[in-house]
């Protein structure tokens, strides 16, 4: 997935609607019907949304008979992150390791001032 990809993801993503439809979606697949009811908005104000997440390419679309069921699909949020989030993670993870170490130490020499004083 390139760079420009994910543009559509973001763009799908800045919508607050959107980001319930994939919270629903999260918990289980729905039929567009269930989804109106899950986020109380209307049917055609949903499919709008829902077109939108396919073309970011975040909601697949399983056909049943007549029924078409919803699924999120994961791929483009964990390329997201990969670019935008894991890289840093160790970064993160390091610096909180150094201050749980530091913090640590300050209440180990408190706890050992204290003892003195008693």
């Amino acid at each position: 997935m390139s760079h420009d990809d994910l543009d559509h993801v973001w763009r799908a993503l800045a919508n607050p609607h959107r980001r319930r439809i994939l919270d629903v979606l999260r918990d289980k697949p729905c039929t567009t019907g269930e989804l109106a009811e899950a986020v109380g908005e209307n049917r055609f104000l949903v499919m709008q949304h829902l077109n939108l997440l396919r073309e970011a390419d975040l909601v697949t679309v399983e056909v049943d008979g007549r029924r078409r069921i919803n699924h999120l699909n994961p791929v483009p949020i964990q390329h997201i992150y990969e670019r935008w989030v894991g890289k840093y993670q160790g970064d993160w993870a390091a610096a909180l390791v150094g201050l749980k170490r530091t913090v640590e130490a300050k209440a180990k020499k408190s706890e050992s001032l204290r003892r003195k004083r008693a």
